[in-house]
């Protein structure tokens, strides 16, 4: 017997969390951070020698987990819409726009960071206990290109694995 249940009538009596899984698009993206963000810190283990937790959560390093992010939203909505939609359209130009920034003005705002960190330490060794030091500006900010290319592989792996899974 067909089912006349129409689709509209069913999403209305999921719960949230059912429908923000059910939704392939979302779930590439948060699957790419969350990979992103945990290669990070492993990457940044190896080569500090030492665990850092706050990597999970940061910005910068290897892979940028902005790149991987916005690249599995873009090839899954691609997947799942087809390349000619608008929906495709949206996030491809987003995920342009997110790397470009990634590899551009906050891979430079981390620069600038350093460089005032390091002016900030320098006028306290030279006797400046006036100086406000309340905390020292972020310098994980941004991406290198390679970076942000290996977020990039990692976001098209995830949506292809997690659409065709």
């Amino acid at each position: 017997m067909k089912n006349y249940y129409p689709d509209c009538v069913k999403r209305r009596k999921m719960s949230l969390l059912t429908k923000l899984m059910a939704n392939n698009i979302l779930m590439a993206g948060i699957i790419s951070w969350l990979t992103a963000q945990a290669l990070k810190t492993l990457v940044d283990a190896f080569v500090n020698k030492e665990i850092n937790w706050q990597r999970l959560a940061g910005d910068g390093g290897m892979p940028s987990g902005h790149s991987a992010t916005v690249t599995a939203v873009a090839a899954t909505a691609g997947l799942q819409c087809g390349f000619e939609t608008p929906e495709f359209a949206i996030a491809a130009i987003l995920a342009v726009i997110v790397m470009h920034d990634a590899m551009g003005v906050r891979r430079e705002a981390g620069k600038q960071a350093k460089v005032i960190n390091e002016m900030m330490n320098l006028f306290l060794d030279l006797g400046q206990p006036q100086l406000s030091m309340e905390k020292k500006l972020k310098e994980l900010v941004g991406h290198t290109p390679l970076q942000v290319a290996a977020g990039c592989i990692l976001g098209l792996l995830v949506s292809f694995i997690y659409y065709y899974r």
